[in-house]
């Protein structure tokens, strides 16, 4: 299986970014696409606003998920139990359509020997959802990057979202959730470790494999 490069995975930014203006000017187009007219009272300061509000939906790309988890501990008492962080609330939007994907993941790990603050473990949920993506990428992110720093004996990640791309658009089907899980370590290799840490969030182990 063939590493990923760091800056695909962690959504390196484009080499030539256009400049503020040039991304107001894109809105305004989009407006008049849409059969509107970026000149009337209501939509005149609409492009700043815009460029404004996808400056705090994709703030994840000015994140590096890596640094987030650099500062651990190790004075834990020899804690050796999982650690849980459930019902973690994300907002991101669909790479396919630009419209939004609104869940909660849950995200575990097993130490071997250090912890992370559980600030952390959102964080890094929040890094990865302020971006661009498709549900799967995203959970395999989250996962890979809390195994690859901690280097704890396992991980596992499951998110679940709504995804707005079918329900307010195409087949327009409501209170449809996608739940999608990557289980890495002793979450993969031990069925009770699974079973356990899919008890604690909730859900039954014949549902997530």
């Amino acid at each position: 299986m063939v590493a990923e490069p760091a800056q695909q995975r962690r959504g390196g930014a484009p080499a030539q970014r256009p400049t503020r203006a040039e991304a107001e000017q894109a809105v305004r187009t989009l407006l008049l696409w849409a059969g509107d007219d970026p000149d009337r009272e209501g939509l005149r300061g609409t492009p700043d606003r815009v460029v404004r509000s996808y400056e705090e939906f994709f703030a994840g790309y000015k994140v590096d998920p890596v640094a987030i988890l650099q500062r651990t501990f190790e004075e834990v008492e020899g804690y050796d139990e999982m650690v849980v962080l459930r019902d973690i609330r994300f907002e991101s939007y669909c790479e396919h359509h630009m419209v939004p994907i609104i869940g909660k993941a849950h995200v575990a790990y097993l130490p071997r020997h250090r912890v992370v603050g559980i600030s952390k473990l959102a964080r890094i949920v929040e890094a990865y959802a302020k971006r661009l993506q498709i549900q799967e990428k995203m959970t395999a992110q989250i996962a890979n990057t809390i195994d690859e720093v901690l280097q704890p004996q396992g991980v596992a990640v499951v998110v679940e979202g709504e995804h707005q791309c079918m329900t307010t658009r195409g087949v327009h089907k409501h209170g449809v959730a996608m739940v999608t899980s990557r289980m890495l370590g002793v979450f993969r290799n031990n069925p009770d470790t699974r079973r356990e840490f899919l008890s604690i969030i909730g859900k039954p182990s014949a549902a997530i494999g």
